[in-house]
């Protein structure tokens, strides 16, 4: 049966895209770190008519994304893969610690190209396949007080880039989605946004995503 991969669905814009994305395949692999959060989403996507799968994953760990690759290919037909699951610290460089540097590179960098990786080979067998990277607009130009985390979100932007050249002629899509910030838990931490209330909901970005997901490769919101 046809499926999408989800990283990072169990809240915010994670959970809008497997919504959003359910409508295309037969089943939604939702990926995250904690498997009550993903329990949820498969819920309300199940209260929708739609069949999801939980896969609880730390794509920072290579061996475990490889892992999982083998074993969901042999369960599933995967020709999508939405890479969303991500991790920011905010504030002047000088007060960003060692251990936030680490997870935001981890998290966003090499999260982002495990999973790409590991599922790249299985792409490639499929008739068609894509791979949407969510980057947000910390990929497009610096911003004050988000350094690493802009850092972290250019590099994406650079790797998703060389993978549109790499796989050129080949039957696998690489697309980039650049928007703003959003009214989600990734703020709850954080007193980096003042005022949420000016932020678009995550439903509103995953359809326009959705919706502006027509074979071009960069997919920007502002």
């Amino acid at each position: 049966m046809s499926a999408i991969i989800v990283t990072g669905a169990g809240t915010g814009l994670g959970k809008a895209l497997a919504v959003e994305y359910s409508s295309n395949f037969e089943t939604v692999i939702l990926i995250g770190r904690t498997k009550e959060a993903l329990e949820q989403t498969k819920r309300e996507l199940e209260e929708m008519n739609k069949q999801a799968f939980v896969y609880p994953l730390d794509i920072t760990d290579y061996e475990a994304v490889q892992r999982a690759a083998e074993e969901l290919a042999q369960q599933f037909t995967i020709q999508g893969l939405i890479n969303n699951a991500g991790y920011g610290a905010f504030g002047p460089l000088e007060s960003i610690t060692e251990s936030d540097i680490h997870k935001m590179l981890d998290t966003n960098v090499k999260g982002t190209i495990f999973m790409t990786k590991a599922f790249i080979t299985v792409f490639k067998e499929q008739n068609q396949s894509f791979i949407l990277n969510i980057v947000s607009t910390a990929g497009l130009r610096g911003k004050v007080n988000e350094s690493v985390y802009v850092a972290s979100k250019f590099a994406v932007r650079g790797f998703s880039e060389s993978l549109v050249k790499e796989l050129e002629g080949s039957n696998v899509e690489i697309k980039a989605a650049y928007m703003g910030g959003m009214d989600t838990p990734f703020w709850d931490d954080s007193d980096h946004i003042k005022d949420k209330s000016r932020l678009r909901s995550p439903m509103d970005v995953a359809k326009k995503i959705r919706e502006l997901d027509d074979g071009r490769f960069e997919i920007i919101i502002e």
